[in-house]
């Protein structure tokens, strides 16, 4: 019986032998007789991606292999729906692109299979990956690129979420990022030599192919510049200012006590203003964590942030989680403000959340999928009213409440979370002469208070490497410097007081606090004496 002949000279090298009914691989072999022989073609490509699921961004390798059979995609890897969806957007994104969609069995597994993945941000690593598969994509240097971006049916790509992380994550690796374009910005912030973008996937290929460089980066959006309301628009309230300052030169909590109309939410508004200006370090970590959940801009770049959630808002959103991990507020407030209005409306359970990350800095969400830890060091600036109908002790207007109403009130409040705030301040209602009087004085502006600030932090940096609320223990007892007579005095308060050691703590911090703003080496008793009145409005 004898074969079809095709003769072809090739090297020794791996052969593919076709027969009529079977396959043989032979390889280094000489050819005693007539048969079809065809070097083994390009059908397993690599292409590298990443996965925003924290500040981290693992890696994701996207694995595209073509096989005989009858047409099919397969997507493994442990894809959720947004992800599986994807073979339909990128099949025709192939195909409005010019290119050839393979008529083959097409496996994609998205590597680490354990690790979960969402969103359509896989999108163009997966086309990419399945036209270098089919020889249609060179695969030269490939591997010095990652890929993020959503494809439109007609090729056109898409911005997606968290590309800061990705991009921090790329350029610790030496690899360079492509997204598009409206993403470009927003990874140049911290990977300028190493992002490109392109407007669609044929623009990829044209310069994967070396038929054109990669385009220039867009024009940066037009925006005006973001700058919070003014502490001039509050008139008077004057101590309340003073205990705002203090606690933005020190990193402190703050909880406000007074009834409606008094202001506090226009401080808590404000406050963010007056903090001292963010280093790199702490723009890069803010951004990030904003960029994760999608509400980054690059107009926000070094700008602290302030979030303000309802007090419907559900642990989830407070603290972060999800069946897939996400930073909830207090990440969000990373480096900033949290402000929580009418405190006692919360959830207790989702009060009682707050403790951990007061303390420590960070949150960690365990799921069965998976765990992630986001950081979450934000000032909290706390407002509520001295009782339900927010008129107790109020001289001009008569409380309607019992004391059980208000002992329940109050109640909703936690002693373990009010002795985690370093400032508790009372908030009282002006009368409309004393308004009139305060309001012809020279105001006192965001740009004064936010000078006062910078120049007390710049002090506990070069002292201590951080702020004054974030030292702890030994470090405190170091870098306190207090005068003979301080701690005598303090510990007679607290033994009025019933102070946890907490607490003593706290006002040790917030006395050294004072004492920067007065650019002292020391803490004298006038500054403990200034702490301990911002303890003794205590709920």
């Amino acid at each position: 019986m004898f074969l079809d002949i095709f003769v072809i000279p090739v090297p020794h090298d791996v052969y593919l032998l076709h027969y009529p009914s079977k396959q043989r691989l032979i390889r280094n072999a000489t050819i005693p007789v007539p048969f079809l022989a065809l070097p083994c073609r390009m059908t397993l490509a690599t292409v590298y991606t990443r996965a925003p699921l924290s500040m981290h961004a693992p890696l994701v390798r996207v694995e595209v292999h073509l096989a005989g059979g009858l047409p099919a995609m397969t997507l493994v890897g442990l894809p959720e729906k947004a992800v599986k969806e994807s073979k339909d957007r990128v099949r025709a994104a192939i195909i409005n692109s010019g290119f050839e969609f393979p008529s083959k069995h097409i496996t994609i597994n998205l590597a680490p299979a354990e690790l979960p993945k969402d969103g359509a941000r896989y999108d163009l690593a997966i086309a990419l990956g399945i036209l270098i598969a089919s020889d249609q994509l060179p695969v030269d240097d490939i591997a010095q690129y990652e890929f993020h971006g959503e494809l439109a049916l007609s090729g056109a790509l898409r911005p997606v979420g968290g590309i800061l992380p990705c991009a921090l994550a790329a350029t610790d690796a030496h690899r360079r990022i492509i997204t598009a374009p409206d993403n470009h910005h927003e990874a140049a912030l911290v990977a300028a030599d190493n992002v490109h973008s392109a407007e669609n996937l044929a623009e990829i290929a044209a310069v994967l192919h070396r038929r054109q460089d990669w385009p220039p980066p867009p024009p940066p959006p037009i925006r005006p510049p973001r700058s919070y309301p003014d502490y001039a628009d509050v008139i008077g309230q004057h101590q309340a200012k003073r205990a705002l300052l203090v606690a933005a030169a020190g990193g402190h909590h703050v909880l406000m006590s007074g009834p409606p109309g008094t202001g506090k939410s226009m401080l808590a508004q404000r406050f963010p203003g007056i903090l001292p200006p963010m280093d790199e370090r702490e723009a890069i970590e803010s951004a990030a964590l904003r960029s994760l959940a999608g509400s980054f801009s690059p107009a926000d770049w070094r700008i602290r942030p302030y979030r303000a959630p309802h007090h419907s808002s559900s642990s989830s959103a407070l603290v972060g989680g999800g069946t897939i991990p996400r930073p909830g507020e207090i990440s969000l407030a990373h480096h900033g403000v949290l402000f929580l209005d009418e405190l006692p409306e919360y959830d207790r359970r989702v009060l009682e959340m707050l403790r951990e990350p007061l303390e420590n800095g960070h949150i960690t969400i365990s799921r069965a999928a998976m765990k992630s830890d986001f950081p979450a060091r934000f000032q909290l600036i706390a407002a509520m009213n001295p009782c339900p109908c927010g008129y107790h002790g109020d001289p001009e207007r008569a409380c309607n409440d019992t004391p059980d109403q208000i002992a329940r009130y109050r109640h909703k409040i936690s002693g373990p979370l009010l002795d985690r705030i370093d400032i508790h301040l009372t908030v009282a209602r002006l009368t409309p002469a004393q308004l009139r009087e305060q309001q012809q004085a020279h105001p006192e502006t965001s740009a004064d208070l936010r000078a006062q600030s910078t120049a007390a932090r710049r002090i506990q940096l070069e002292r201590q490497g951080r702020p004054n609320a974030a030292l702890n223990g030994s470090l405190l007892e170091r870098h306190l410097h207090a005068e003979a007579d301080v701690l005598p005095l303090l510990d007679r308060a607290a033994e009025r007081m019933h102070l946890s050691m907490r607490s003593y703590q706290r006002i040790l911090k917030v006395a050294r606090s004072i004492a920067d703003l007065a650019a002292s080496p020391t803490v004298s008793r006038q500054h403990l004496a200034e702490a301990l009145q911002y303890r003794g409005g205590s709920v």
